[in-house]
């Protein structure tokens, strides 16, 4: 039994000492290979980057540490930067690109790089490597040499890297965290744009033979993923902040998904102006599910050039307010500023060629000092397409028109139909706008009449609401007509002693039997219809100017004009000037009855 035990214990020392012995080889190999990898890392790697930019960049780094038996490496403090004389050399070449970057990060990770292949096949195989919170710095210079080229390089790489590699590839190229800048030299001082959080996904980069001739990659790379959760930039002005909520790229669909985006004000409606000091209109943009499908990114990336097919943006809201009560700024003009002339005035170059619009609310708000109160025009669920929406020079000279038609419902309840055509070559900002407002109660108004015109419809229903404009940055010339029947108002005015409106009786029954118009077309079946000159007022915006063109259109409709007007004014006088005469004859009488009392007491003493 003892003689057993002993052979036991010679073989688990044996196995031991053996196993042990193979962990210490193995080990020793391990470090000996990892010893003389990294030089050989090294080595290739600066190799690498220098001859498949074209001597542009070099890549540099305080420490690699290798695992040869996991395949991974690590890049401590890395920095990949230009060699800016190189890149002159370039330009005169023609062979420069228009994009020039600068990236510097503290550790850049490479994992399963296959050593055995690369000494035994040269082939550099790699699984991953990882860019963790990367700042980079892109700085865009437009060529003329690179127009039209394709998204591939100009010089193969494979040509550069012939000597030394058989194939060189990379499955995934993460950037996380990234720190972006960019940098428009084609501009004079212009303000570089940066933003944080980005996260980016290269797939499936290859270097061999034959991968810079494959129509299906762009750069040597299958596909190019981009993500950012949230990103809030405050505009120059402090006045309001721009929020993008989880925004998803993928260039092989081409297709750009944004959960929200939202252009928020930072004060409330009232306080918004007081902060400014002046009347401003005050814009509050929320849009929810956009998409955009077929972006043309490597367009995108050598000329930052923004083309999509299509645009799609659901469940959103534009609310437009402004607070009269306040001074006009001095001098202030809004001459230049319709929709598609800030479109002309965009630095980076777009080309939408269609939008398609769902369920977006568009609110126009104005508080009035005359009546301490606010009026708001809403078009609630607003749909349909704006075409081609440009800045190119080369797109609007082949086609000079930003087509739009919506169809909304005026309160939630007169159906809408408008059509709008932009000429986007214009110098005075010309534009068409055309509509058909159809049936809907008349009272709904009230909702804007009385704390704007001051005026309360009773009752009154409308047929229709048809109108055609031309209008430029001098004002809008147009026809309306406006059908209606059974039409009654009140006069308003503001009581001081109340918090609301009140009624100005006799004024209202005047108004109603001389100058309203309760239908239209009248007893003898005739429609009148409007012919309306508007001169806008060089600090009226685009919401104002059509809103007042309509306005005057509906006033002169229902018998609100100027001679009419006029007429009511001279019953007014006639009537103030009675009630003056009747005040002045009582208390005429009241002064004689005074004194006929005071002579009586008189005799009686």
């Amino acid at each position: 039994m003892p003689d057993t035990k002993r052979r036991r214990y010679k073989i688990f020392k044996w196995i031991t000492g053996t196993v042990l012995a193979l962990f210490i080889i193995l080990g020793g190999i391990a470090w000996f290979l990892n010893v003389k990898s990294r030089p050989l890392l090294t080595d290739r790697i600066k190799t690498l980057l220098y001859k498949s930019t074209d001597s542009l960049y070099t890549i540099s780094f305080t420490k690699v540490s290798t695992n040869i038996l996991t395949g991974n490496a690590t890049l401590q403090n890395v920095k990949i930067v230009p060699d800016t004389h190189r890149f002159r050399e370039l330009i005169t070449l023609k062979r420069a690109p228009n994009n020039l970057y600068t990236v510097s990060l503290k550790k850049l990770v490479v994992k399963h790089f296959h050593p055995l292949t690369l000494y035994r096949d040269q082939k550099l195989q790699i699984d991953e490597v990882l860019f963790d919170k990367p700042e980079v710095v892109m700085m865009n210079q437009q060529f003329d040499f690179n127009e039209g080229r394709a998204p591939r390089p100009i010089k193969s790489p494979y040509a550069m890297i012939a000597k030394n590699l058989k194939e060189f590839s990379i499955k995934n190229i993460l950037f996380k965290d990234v720190s972006f800048k960019y940098v428009n030299n084609n501009i004079v001082n212009a303000t570089p744009f940066s933003i944080d959080d980005l996260n980016i996904t290269l797939t499936d980069l290859l270097v061999d033979s034959t991968s810079a001739e494959d129509p299906t990659r762009f750069y040597l790379l299958k596909d190019i993923v981009i993500n950012l959760k949230n990103y809030v930039y405050a505009t120059p002005d402090k006045m309001y902040n721009i929020k993008l909520d989880k925004l998803d790229f993928r260039a092989t669909t081409g297709k750009l998904r944004i959960n929200s985006f939202a252009f928020e004000p930072l004060y409330d409606e009232m306080k918004f102006g007081q902060v400014e000091g002046y009347a401003k209109e005050r814009f509050n943009i929320k849009m929810s599910d956009i998409l955009l499908n077929g972006i043309d990114l490597p367009l995108y990336i050598s000329k930052q050039e923004l083309w999509a097919k299509e645009m799609a943006i659901s469940n959103g809201l534009v609310a437009v307010f402004n607070n009269t009560g306040l001074p006009q700024k001095a001098k202030e003009s809004k001459i230049g500023k319709f929709p598609h002339q800030l479109l002309q005035l965009v630095n980076a170059p777009i080309l939408v060629q269609k939008i398609q619009l769902k369920d977006v609310d568009i609110t126009y708000g104005v508080f009035n000092s005359e009546s301490q109160q606010r009026g708001k025009l809403t078009f609630e669920h607003t749909s349909g397409t704006i075409k081609n929406a440009t800045n190119l020079e080369k797109i609007k000279a082949i086609n000079p028109v930003m087509d739009v038609n919506l169809t909304s419902y005026l309160f939630g309840q007169g159906k809408l139909d408008l059509h709008f055509k932009f000429d986007l070559t214009a110098k005075d900002g010309a534009f068409d706008y055309d509509g058909v407002l159809h049936s809907f109660n008349a009272r709904v108004l009230n909702q804007i009449t009385k704390p704007l015109g001051l005026v309360r419809i009773n009752r009154g229903s409308v047929d229709q609401l048809k109108f055609n404009f031309k209008a430029n940055d001098l004002g809008a010339k147009g026809k309306v007509a406006f059908s209606y029947y059974d039409l009654s108002v009140s006069l308003m005015k503001n009581d001081p002693g109340k918090d609301h409106l009140v009624a100005r009786g006799l004024l209202s029954i005047l108004a109603n039997a001389l100058i309203i118009n309760s239908e239209n077309p009248g007893p003898n079946g005739k429609l009148v219809t409007v012919d309306v000159d508007y001169d806008r007022p060089s600090n009226s915006s685009f919401f104002n100017m059509i809103w007042k063109s309509l306005f005057i259109g509906i006033k002169y409709s229902v018998g609100i004009t100027e001679e009419k007007q006029t007429v009511m004014r001279e019953h007014i006088a006639n009537f103030k000037a009675m009630q003056q005469s009747h005040r002045q004859r009582k208390q005429k009488r009241l002064q004689r009855r005074q004194q006929k009392e005071q002579r009586e007491q008189n005799e009686k003493r």
